[in-house]
C-alpha cells in the first residue's frame, strides 16, 4: 500500500501547497464541529434553562480548557454577558450557531475545492505522461495491444486516482481530526457515558476487515471487462460495414451484452463491500446511542437539556465521519487495483529508443544501404540475409507476392523495428545511431491506408510541416492534383474531413497524404502500394501527382501493380524473405525469372 501511495505522490507532488492548504482546511473543519455542538449546548441551555440562574459567562467556564481560553479572551470585554439572563449574553449564544456554521462550511468548501484541484491536475498530468509515454513505445506494442484497453487505462483507471487524492485522502486527514476532536470533548465532560456509547465500535473493524480483500479483486476485474468493452466498441464502430455486410448485428450485440453482464456483476460485488461495512456503522451507531439512553435512565447522570443534546449531537457527528473511514480502505484497494495497470503502462519500455549520444544524419544526397539484414516477428522468420543498396536519387522498386518482406524492409528503414542482425545506413550512419525523431524527419511516407485526422484539409496536409502557410499548403496541393476538388468544398480548405477522412473518396484522400509529403520535402521518400486500392481514374491522377513528389528524391515505393514500376532504377523481388531477383524491367523481363512471371500474371489478366 506504502508502495502505491508513495507512486502516486509523484504525480500530487507539484501541486503539494494547495493539497496541503486544502487539508490543512480539513483539519479546521473537523475542529470546528466541536465548536458547534458546544454553541448548541450553550444555547439549550441558557433558552431552556432555569431562567435567571445561569449567564453566557458561567457556560464558557464549564467548556473544555481549550475552547473556554479562547472564548474568554472576548466575552471580558463585553459585562453583560457575565450578567444572568441578559439579552447580550443570549444574543451572543445564538449568534454563535451560525458563526460556527459558517466557519464550518467555509473550512469544508475550501478543503474539498482546494483537495480536487490538486487531484484533478495531477491525475492529468498523470495521462498526459501516460498518452505521451505510449506514443513513444514502439510498433511492436501496438501490434500486441488492444486499442480500448489502452483508452480505458488513460480514462476510467486514472479517473479511479483522481477520486483517491481528492476524497480518500481528504477523509484521511479530515474525519480523523473530527472524531478525536469530539471525542475529546465528550471524554472531557462525559467520560462514562462516553465509554458506553463507544461498546459497540470494535464490533465494526470484523466488516471492514471481511469485505476489504475482496474489493481489490472486484475492482481489478471490472476494470478489464470495461476495457473489454471498449475494446469491442471500438472494434463495432471501425468495422461497421462488415458487421452490416454479413448480418454480425447480433452477435455482435450479444458479445457486448455477456461482457456488460460480467462488469454489473462485479460492480455489484464492489457495491456490496463498500455499502455493507458503512450501512453496519449507522446501525452500530444507533446502538451506542440507546445504550447511552439505557445508561442514563437506569444508572442516572446529571445532566442539563444542552448537556445531553450536546453529547448526542457529538455522537452523531462522529459517527459519520467513522462511516467514511470504513469506506477509505476500499477505496484504496480499488485505486491500487487501477494503479496496477497504469504503472504497468509506464515501466513498459520501447524496443525502440534514441541512442545515448545520437550522431548527425543527413539524408540528402546520401545513398541508403541495408547490410545483411535479418528480422524476426517473435518467432516467424521475416527477413534473411538481404543487402540492398539505394543510390541517391534513385526510384527503386520492392516487389514480390504478399508476406514476402516488403513493408518489414521500409518499417526497418523508418526505425519502426530494429533488425536483429545487420544494420540500415543513410550516407554510412547506422540509423540506431541516430535521433529518432532526426531520421523520420527526413523521411516522407505515403502508405496505401491513407491515415487522415477528424481536422479541416489545411490541418491534415500541414502535418507536414507544421507552421506552413497557406500559400505553401495550396502550392502542395496542386502539384498533388488536390486542389481543384478542395476547391469545390463549401469550406474549401476549412473542411472538415471526419473521423479517417470518411468524408472524401479513396482517390482524394491519398492525394491529400501526398500533398502532406509534398509540403514535408523530405530527401527520402517511401511509398507503400500507394496507388493499389484506387480506381483507374484516381489511380492516374494519384501516380502523376506521385512523379511530381519523386523528382530529386531518393524513393523506395512498393509496389503491387507492376505498370507503376517500370520506369525504376532498380527492382528488387523478395521470395520469402529474401532477395531473389534486382535489376530493371526491361533485364529482369529478359531473363524470364521470378519478376517476369509476376508481370505475366498481371498482364495475361
Amino acid at each position: 500500500m506504502f508502495a502505491f501511495l508513495r507512486k502516486l505522490w509523484v504525480n500530487v507532488r507539484p501541486y503539494k501547497l494547495r493539497l496541503f492548504v486544502g487539508l490543512a482546511c480539513g483539519v479546521l473543519s473537523g475542529v470546528s464541529n466541536a465548536f458547534l455542538v458546544v454553541a448548541v449546548r450553550v444555547v439549550v441551555n441558557l433558552v431552556f434553562g432555569e431562567p435567571g440562574r445561569i449567564s453566557f459567562a458561567d457556560q464558557v467556564r464549564q467548556m473544555p480548557g481549550f475552547l473556554r481560553d479562547a472564548i474568554e479572551r472576548v466575552y471580558p470585554l463585553l459585562p453583560d454577558l457575565q450578567t444572568p439572563s441578559s439579552k447580550a449574553g443570549l444574543l451572543a449564544a445564538v449568534l454563535s450557531i451560525p458563526a460556527a456554521m459558517f466557519v464550518r462550511v467555509l473550512f469544508s468548501y475550501l478543503n474539498v475545492y482546494l483537495t480536487t484541484w490538486a487531484a484533478v491536475r495531477a491525475v492529468a498530468d498523470l495521462r498526459t505522461r501516460l498518452f505521451d509515454h505510449l506514443q513513444n513505445l514502439s510498433l511492436s506494442f501496438f501490434n500486441k495491444a488492444r486499442t480500448g484497453e489502452l483508452i480505458s487505462r488513460i480514462t476510467s483507471d486514472t479517473q479511479i486516482l483522481s477520486q483517491t487524492i481528492s476524497q480518500s485522502l481528504n477523509a484521511l486527514v479530515k474525519d480523523p481530526i473530527t472524531v478525536v476532536a469530539l471525542l475529546a470533548l465528550l471524554l472531557s465532560q462525559q467520560p462514562k457515558l462516553t465509554l458506553v456509547s463507544m461498546l459497540a465500535m470494535p464490533v465494526c473493524i470484523a466488516p471492514i476487515a471481511i469485505y476489504g480483500r475482496k474489493v481489490r479483486r472486484s475492482v481489478k476485474a471490472m476494470q478489464t471487462h470495461s476495457a473489454d468493452l471498449a475494446s469491442l466498441m471500438h472494434e463495432s464502430f471501425t468495422g461497421n460495414r462488415i458487421i452490416k455486410a454479413y448480418n454480425l448485428e447480433d452477435t455482435v450485440l450479444g458479445q457486448f451484452r455477456a461482457t456488460t453482464l460480467e462488469f454489473v456483476r462485479q460492480m455489484m460485488r464492489t457495491i456490496r463491500s463498500y455499502e455493507l461495512p458503512s450501512h453496519m456503522m449507522e446501525f452500530l451507531g444507533a446502538v451506542g446511542v440507546a445504550l447511552v439512553f439505557l445508561y442514563v435512565v437506569f444508572l442516572g447522570t446529571p445532566m442539563s437539556a444542552g448537556d445531553f443534546i450536546q453529547f448526542i449531537g457529538s455522537i452523531f457527528l462522529m459517527y459519520a465521519p467513522v462511516k467514511t473511514l470504513s469506506r477509505v480502505h476500499n477505496q484504496l484497494e480499488q485505486a491500487r487495483a487501477a494503479s496496477q495497470r497504469v504503472f504497468e503502462l509506464l515501466q513498459t519500455r520501447s524496443e525502440i529508443a534514441d541512442p545515448p549520444r545520437p550522431r548527425p544524419l543527413r539524408a540528402a544526397g546520401a545513398d541508403i544501404v541495408f547490410e545483411e539484414i535479418d528480422f524476426d516477428y517473435g518467432e516467424k522468420p521475416v527477413l534473411r540475409g538481404i543487402n540492398l543498396r539505394v543510390q541517391p536519387g534513385q526510384l527503386v522498386a520492392l516487389v514480390g507476392a504478399s508476406g514476402s518482406g516488403k513493408t518489414t524492409l521500409t518499417n526497418l528503414l523508418l526505425r519502426f523495428y530494429d533488425p536483429r542482425r545487420g544494420a540500415v545506413r543513410i550516407g554510412g550512419v547506422d540509423i540506431r545511431e541516430a535521433a529518432l525523431k532526426d531520421l523520420r524527419q527526413q523521411i516522407a511516407l505515403v502508405a496505401q491506408e491513407t491515415i487522415l485526422f477528424n481536422d479541416t484539409i489545411r490541418g491534415n496536409v500541414s502535418l507536414g510541416r507544421p507552421g506552413a502557410s497557406t500559400a505553401e499548403i495550396e502550392a502542395a496541393c496542386r502539384h498533388a492534383n488536390a486542389h481543384s476538388f478542395i476547391a469545390e468544398k463549401p469550406q474549401g480548405y476549412d473542411t472538415v474531413v471526419g473521423e479517417k477522412g470518411m468524408a472524401l473518396s479513396g482517390g482524394q484522400r491519398q492525394r491529400l497524404a501526398i500533398a502532406r509529403a509534398i509540403l514535408k520535402d523530405a530527401p527520402i521518400l517511401v511509398l507503400d502500394e500507394a496507388t493499389s486500392s484506387l480506381d483507374t481514374e484516381s489511380e492516374r491522377l494519384v501516380q502523376a501527382a506521385l512523379e511530381d513528389l519523386m523528382k530529386g528524391r531518393t524513393t523506395i515505393c512498393i509496389a503491387h501493380r507492376l505498370s507503376t514500376i517500370q520506369r525504376a532504377d532498380l527492382i528488387a523481388v523478395l521470395d520469402q524473405g529474401r532477395i531473389i531477383e534486382t535489376g530493371v524491367h526491361s533485364e529482369l523481363i529478359r531473363r524470364g525469372g521470378a519478376y517476369q512471371k509476376l508481370y505475366d500474371l498481371q498482364f495475361q489478366a
